[in-house]
């Protein structure tokens, strides 16, 4: 794996966690700038990764020996676990914004909240 693309995948957790920080103060106007943040670097990331598979394909011999190396197997791991941490705080961020969503939607069909 291109360093470039952990690179990305690193970027992406630290947005996704500023998020959740964000979700668990209750600051929605700053979870859904970093979400932007966030569609913009996995954009960045499939082009990168795109890149990084048309050079592997011109050269598939050196592709098939880098994909053997600990340094790659290593590489591969971590992007396993920050994957999970993603998807992780994603989980979480969803959880907290059920509420805010549902209000949301409440306020949009034209329904009062009830104060108990």
């Amino acid at each position: 794996m291109d360093p470039q693309l952990l690179t990305y995948y690193e970027a992406i957790e630290k947005a996704s966690a500023d998020m959740l920080s964000a979700a668990r103060d209750g600051n929605w106007d700053e979870v859904v700038k970093l979400e932007g943040a966030c569609v913009l670097l996995i954009s960045q990331l499939k082009h990168a990764a795109q890149e990084d598979e048309d050079a592997a394909q011109v050269s598939a011999a050196a592709a098939a020996a880098e994909r053997n190396t600990a340094q790659t197997a290593d590489a591969a791991r971590k992007k396993a676990r920050i994957m999970q941490r993603i998807l992780i705080n994603d989980a979480e961020i969803r959880h907290l914004a059920e509420p805010w969503l549902k209000d949301l939607n409440d306020t949009l069909a034209g329904r009062q909240r009830t104060l108990h």
